[in-house]
């Protein structure tokens, strides 16, 4: 299964989506960023179906950012599809969230979460917060091969 360099962005919030897509240009990463605002958009776009259902499923993201609190389908319930389908269950994905609920944290690490990032308040926390998931992700990382 070959892997383009995207990144999907599963967030409902458009100042976070925003301030997301803003720390990747100042960091200089120059990865595709797809963004879908629910979690039923996310299932769509990782499986083909839908609205993008012409898109190639086996061009998976190298990265998925997800949020919990979604609309339709939460993050929790959208990492258990992903851990659950052969396609996508080594896809890297870094659950980005507002939650500071321990039972958050846990259950998406029980999910098969491969990390659990509290988004900070202030913008240059976040940036960092960015450049460190992004360092580490897209440039350290050994995914397995399809």
């Amino acid at each position: 299964m070959e892997q383009r360099h995207l990144i999907l962005l599963v967030e409902d919030n458009p100042d976070d989506e925003a301030l997301t897509l803003r720390a990747f240009k100042k960091n200089n990463i120059g990865n595709e960023i797809v963004v879908v605002r629910n979690g039923e958009e996310a299932l769509d776009f990782l499986y083909a179906r839908n609205r993008y259902a012409s898109r190639d499923r086996h061009q998976l993201p190298l990265l998925i950012l997800l949020d919990l609190k979604l609309p339709k389908i939460d993050g929790l319930e959208v990492l258990r599809h992903i851990r659950a389908h052969e396609d996508t269950r080594h896809t890297p994905v870094v659950v980005l969230t507002t939650s500071d609920e321990d039972r958050d944290l846990a259950r998406s690490y029980d999910l098969g979460a491969n990390s659990f990032v509290r988004k900070p308040v202030n913008f240059p926390e976040f940036m960092d917060s960015v450049k460190q998931i992004s360092m580490y992700w897209l440039m350290v990382n050994q995914p397995p091969r399809g």
